[in-house]
This record gives C-alpha cells, structure tokens and sequence, in this order.
C-alpha cells in the first residue's frame, strides 16, 4: 500500500468535507445583510446553530494531516500564502464571536450582525485567494519558498476569491431552502438562482484561463486523447447546474442542496486533474513532500482512531437536527 497516496487522499477528503459543511454556513453569513428582516436572520441562525462549529473540524484535520505528513508542503505554504492564511483565521474568529454575542446584544445586534456577514465572507474570500494563488503555482528554490508575501495576489485569485464567496453563497442559499419555510425560503430560492450565476461565470472563466496560461494543465486535459476520457467532467458539470437551476425553478426542497453539492464536488475533480501529481505546484509533487514512512504510519494510526468518531458525530449532529427549522425559530430560545 503507498501510504503517500492515502495520506494525500485524507486530505483531499477533509479539504472537500470542509469546503460543502463549512461553506454552506459561510454561505448564510454572505446572504444575512440581504435577508428580509431579523426575525428571518433569526431563523437563519438557527439553521446552523447546532452544526456549524462542527463543520470547521475538517479545517483543523486537514491541517493537521498535512503538517504531520506533508512537512515539507506545509513549509512551503504557509510563508507563501500567509497573509490570506491569517486573514482566513482571524475571520473565523471574528464570526464565531459575532455568532454568539449577536444573541444576548439588543441595542448593538445590528453591528453583530455585520461583523457575523464580514467574518463570514473574508473567510470565504481569502479561501478563494488561496485557491487562486495555488492554481497560479508558487516560486521554490531547493526546498524553500522564494517568492515575495503577495505573490498570491492577482487579478486571477481575486476573481477565483469571488467564485468561491457566490459557490459558497449558493450552497447557503440552497441549505436554507432544504431548511425553512415561508418567506425565508422564497428569499433563499432568489438568492440561489443569483449565485448559481456568479459560480458559473467565474468557473467558466477559471476553466479557459488556466490551460491558455499553463501548458501542462493544456496538456493534461487536451493532449492526444485526453480531451475524450476527461470530458465526462465539463459535461456532467453542465448537467449538473442546468439541473439545479431547474430545481430552483421547480420550486423543489431538498435536491438543489444536493446539485450544489455535486456542483462543488465536479469543480474540486477538476481542480485534482489539473493539478495532480503537484501538492504546492508547479513542481512539489505529493512523493517529494511526504514525510518518512515511519512518520506516515504513526499518522494513519492516529486518523484511525480520531477519523472515525469525526465522522460518526458529524452524521449524529445532521441527523439529530434533521428537518425543517419553523419561522420564528431562534437560537436564543
């Protein structure tokens, strides 16, 4: 078994558990400031309340993972894209604290509100910016990062910044669907059909700009016959978000949450081909930064204990609060 390729494998599965469950609830905060009134910003809120600090444990995994087995990526990434790093941290503290004190406050909840929307789309901005600015590749020399602190900040990372804050916002919109009823509801169908928008015309332009800028990613998807075994991707893409806008039409509950899902699960397959073998590109493939196998057993045997019970407690929470959240609903209640 190479263990390279499993290690590699939790964190592709911990990265894309965390951008669906996490983003979802980034997506809500991105939408709170257009919701129709507080009492719907109430209900909103209790949509996530018992799942979303939940959902940032995939964050916390694939971190660890890729410290533990991946040192010599993640001594490469972190001086690389430190600032939106930060940026990404600090949001995320900065919307739990709003998450909780925009509850009890009564004269200020309006500026909580705000704080809760700003952490909520910084966060999901500088994961686009990240994004970006690893799809454009990063400068090493021997076996150190040798690029400047904003060499991640192009006009391709703030536009892939933007996708990620509309991909995010449909999967909000699409969770509160599934979730509520009434005129939240109605809010969350609009808002969707908009974000669906945006996520297209930003995927759209990731996918001809990358293989005009970098051969090998031309290379990787229309040398020789490529082209022919990859297409089932941009096609069941297609396919997928004519779908979900005709659920959205259709007015239908559950399926638009999961089209959006497959929607971002097609995009994160699309990313892996372009990219793969590389873990930081253009040139760390995931064998060259592994740690020793030594240190790669003792780190399965940790995901074997700790991997499962995330797993099993993230189902018990979804299925505990299965159903739909009632208008009026409130976390503080």
């Amino acid at each position: 078994m190479d263990l390279t390729l499993v290690l590699a494998g939790v964190i592709v599965f911990g990265v894309g558990a965390y951008v669906i469950l996490d983003g979802f609830d980034l997506g809500v905060g991105i939408l709170f400031p257009l919701m129709p009134d507080e009492d719907t910003r109430d209900t909103a809120i209790a949509c996530i309340a018992p799942i979303w600090d939940g959902n940032e444990t995939w964050l916390i995994l694939g971190g660890i993972v890729l410290f533990a087995a991946f040192p010599l990526a993640y001594a490469i990434a972190l001086p690389a894209f430190y600032v939106p790093i930060m940026t990404l941290l600090f949001a995320l503290i900065f919307r739990g604290v709003a998450f909780e004190f925009r509850v009890k406050a009564k004269a200020t909840r309006h500026w909580w509100n705000r704080a809760f929307s700003v952490g909520s789309t910084v966060a999901a901005f500088s994961q686009g910016l990240l994004l970006g600015g690893l799809l454009e590749g990063v400068k090493i020399q021997g076996r150190q990062f040798a690029g400047g602190p904003f060499d991640w900040l192009t006009p391709f990372s703030i536009v892939v910044g933007v996708g990620v804050v509309g991909g995010y916002a449909l999967l909000g919109a699409t969770w509160l669907n599934l979730k509520t009823e009434g005129e939240l509801q109605g809010f969350a169908k609009r808002a969707a059909t908009r974000a669906l928008l945006v996520s297209l015309l930003v995927l759209t332009v990731v996918s001809i700009y990358t293989p005009l800028k970098f051969p090998a990613i031309a290379e990787r998807w229309f040398g020789g016959t490529h082209w022919l075994s990859l297409s089932p991707v941009p096609i069941a893409t297609a396919v997928v978000a004519i779908s979900l806008y005709r659920e959205i039409r259709n007015q239908a509950h559950y399926a638009p949450f999961f089209y959006a899902i497959a929607l971002f699960a097609l995009g994160y397959i699309g990313i892996g081909i372009s990219l793969w073998p590389h873990i930081v590109p253009p040139s760390l493939t995931v064998h060259a930064a592994a740690a020793p196998e030594t240190s790669q057993r003792f780190v399965l045997v940790a995901l074997a204990f700790s991997l499962p019970m995330v797993m099993i407690y993230t189902a018990y929470a979804y299925w505990v609060f299965r159903g739909k959240v009632k208008p009026g609903a409130s976390y503080a209640h």
